[in-house]
């Protein structure tokens, strides 16, 4: 049995590198036509304003464009398989949560289904703070698929950023904003196209936060209050460090309007408009002591903390003291914890280490929502310093700055909480670069406009991106640009060796055999929250002792041999002791 998918040609174009150079072609025709299209642009504008003017009407499009799109581009880019760690980890709570349970007890053959990102004790459940695994098991429970529910969350976040945006700016360049999120989030980035970043959920609860905030200051009523809270307890039970760099400002901010401002209310009034929400914050950290109780045995240990006290060596922060190597029960986890984690926190601990990392990190994180094409938004950031309006976001992004100067590791998704924020200032950097005249010629204007319709271009040629032959660097190797990110063929392997084996009768077990050069990020063997009742059982292979226990508890059950490394990927039935294999006659 083999398995094998087409890929993409190693020769094709790159879609970064057709976005770096239409970006050039736009700045070109900015500067040689300044006026062009400058009639039918008025227009489009005029009508859209008319819309982003009706504020309710304008939250809602964006929302339901967040919906309606991603649905309308499944033929060619369809719901993704799990293909990274983190992308199971999620799954199995997920799992677990949609059969009603907040864990699930330890299995008996459990060394050999130790995976990354996955806690084993004293209790078999995801490593992860647990709103995204929430959100995946309704989905699951309500459409079937777990993907459903992050499709939702990513629409609510398009529109609730919009939302956010109208308390900041002008309505029309709020509207632009959402559909922009709408585009460059909700299509194609790895937040909509995998199980695992929870980046859609983190900045919803962010945008409810920084939406809120000036709105509750000018008219401190519940329903502000409320959405605020709601966002804290979003963002706390999913990202809490960088939830907490965006709650220090807002609450620095809350206390300084309430003791200077004139429309401050009464002890009496502000205790009726936030007793309830209070309530909320206060509920979620309860339930989120519970969770903690019931997966880790202490309602005072975080998620996090018992996975990775018990397999890595690297510590988040760069404060904290490395952990003695742990006794690794497989090299591919090894491998995992010390090449893809202990080296970078090695190199962070050098001066020239830490000035290479943060540079790395701030370029990772930049080219995430700016991509290239809005990447020279950035020469106009100077500008907003100069600004009144938006400078308590200013303040914000300078704390997260902060915040991630100290955490070896970055992610885009880790940033999510500031969504908004970011969204806010780049559309003001934009503000500034529309208003830019070289030579008494309206070349910014131009640029802004051509912008927006690359935008538009790069989105039909993602999803010809197969036929057109434009290559997606496939995980790991595109973590440094997430913006055209899909699913296509990844992690098409291990679903075809699922099927395959799910169609045979009775139970199986698939003994994943990896080479000397595979990629740990790369990882097979994970299962279900019932691993005894499932049809497919993944397990490492070990010792030939270790194996003939695992077979022997799982006696009624065909063992095969997996090899993902081989291509076409190899299925074969293992080699049990006593058998004489094809290979040995």
């Amino acid at each position: 049995m083999s398995i094998s998918h087409p890929g993409f040609p190693d020769q094709a174009v790159t879609l970064t590198l057709l976005e770096g150079g239409l970006t050039a072609i736009v700045l070109g025709l900015s500067f040689a036509w300044p006026r062009l299209g400058a009639s039918w642009f008025s227009h489009i504008e005029h009508f859209l304003a008319k819309l982003a003017r009706r504020k309710v009407a304008a939250v809602t499009t964006v929302g339901l464009s967040g919906l309606i799109l991603r649905l309308a581009i499944l033929p060619w880019c369809g719901v993704p398989h799990p293909f990274v760690p983190d992308d199971f980890s999620f799954l199995l709570a997920s799992d677990t949560f949609s059969h009603g349970r907040l864990t699930n007890s330890t299995p008996a053959m459990w060394i050999h289904f130790e995976s990354i990102h996955i806690d084993m004790l004293p209790t078999y459940m995801s490593m992860y703070f647990p709103t995204q695994g929430m959100v995946l098991a309704a989905g699951k429970l309500l459409f079937g698929n777990p993907w459903f529910g992050t499709l939702i969350m990513s629409a609510l976040m398009c529109a609730t950023i919009c939302w956010m945006l109208q308390a900041w700016m002008p309505p029309s360049w709020a509207f632009l904003g959402g559909m922009l999120a709408v585009i460059h989030l909700g299509l194609f980035s790895y937040w909509i196209n995998t199980f695992h970043a929870a980046g859609s959920i983190a900045a919803l609860g962010g945008a409810l936060v920084l939406g809120g905030l000036p709105r509750f200051k000018l008219r401190p009523v519940f329903r502000y209050a409320l959405l605020m809270a709601v966002g804290i307890a979003i963002m706390f039970t999913t990202r809490p460090f960088e939830s907490m760099l965006l709650f220090i400002p807002v609450a620095v901010s809350l206390v300084r309007w309430y003791l200077v401002a004139s429309n401050r209310p009464t002890p009496s009034s502000l205790l009726r408009s936030t007793a309830i929400p209070l309530m909320v914050v206060v509920g979620a950290a309860a339930w989120m002591g519970y969770y903690d109780y019931r997966v880790f045995g202490n309602p005072l240990t975080l998620p996090y903390s018992v996975n990775r006290s018990t397999y890595a060596m690297a510590p988040y922060f760069a404060w904290q003291k490395a952990r003695p190597e742990p006794a690794y029960h497989h090299d591919e986890m090894r491998r995992f914890y010390h090449e893809d984690e202990f080296v970078d926190y090695q190199r962070a601990h050098s001066l020239a280490g830490f000035f290479k990392m943060t540079l790395i990190k701030a370029f990772i994180g930049v080219l995430f929502f700016t991509g290239l094409a809005f990447l020279p938004l950035t020469f106009w950031l100077p500008r907003i310093f100069h600004d009144r309006r938006p400078r308590f976001l200013v303040i914000c992004l300078l704390v997260l700055t902060a915040g991630m100067l100290v955490e070896i590791f970055l992610v885009p998704h880790y940033l999510a909480p500031f969504t908004a924020a970011i969204y806010a200032l780049g559309l003001q950097a934009m503000r500034h670069m529309r208003q830019w005249r070289p030579g008494d010629q309206t070349v910014g204007i131009t640029w802004t406009r051509l912008t927006c319709v690359l935008l538009l271009a790069m989105t039909v040629l993602r999803l010809g991106a197969q036929p057109l032959r434009l290559t997606l660097r496939e995980w790991p190797s595109s973590t440094w640009n997430t913006s055209w990110y899909g699913p296509e063929v990844f992690g098409a392997d291990r679903v075809n060796v699922e099927q395959q084996l799910e169609r045979l009768p009775g139970g199986q077990i698939a003994i994943v055999r990896y080479s000397l050069a595979h990629n740990p990020q790369d990882e097979w063997v994970y299962n279900a929250a019932d691993i005894d009742q499932s049809k497919v059982i993944w397990a490492r292979e070990m010792d030939s002792a270790s194996n003939r226990e695992l077979f022997q508890y799982y006696g009624d059950r065909k063992v095969w041999l997996v090899e993902p490394d081989k291509q076409p990927v190899a299925v074969s039935p293992y080699p049990l002791p006593g058998q004489v294999t094809s290979s040995g006659r």
